[in-house]
């Protein structure tokens, strides 16, 4: 079952776009992971403090071998350096998949 990972970082402002930059390295692995579909990081433009991080993963498999290994363990000393002022995170298994516009190109929540 496909797994999505949705967590906001709050951290100092002064050096919120410092942390992201010098995360790149440690992203950029995890994107390289087996089972890793996407692993984003981007910064809130409305909340000053905010990071926000997306993950989709193609099973538990592969996220326990992210989480047990390197690039995980180096994002956390790394981001844990700034100054965390809190954090929060949640994981998903989806169940059901489909697009957002069905086929007369209209958005819709049922999964047709």
């Amino acid at each position: 079952m496909k797994i999505l990972i949705q967590a906001v970082i709050d951290i100092d402002p002064e050096t919120r776009g410092e942390a992201l930059a010098g995360a790149r390295g440690w992203i950029a692995g995890a994107i390289k992971q087996p089972g890793c579909l996407a692993y984003a990081w981007t910064l809130d433009p409305h909340v000053a403090t905010r990071i926000h991080v997306f993950e989709e993963w193609d099973g538990e498999a592969a996220l326990a071998a992210h989480l047990a290994g390197p690039q995980y363990r180096g994002m956390l000393g790394h981001i844990g350096a700034f100054g965390v002022r809190s954090s929060s995170s949640r994981k998903f298994g989806v169940s059901r998949e489909g697009p957002v516009y069905n086929g007369h190109g209209v958005a819709s929540a049922a999964f047709d």
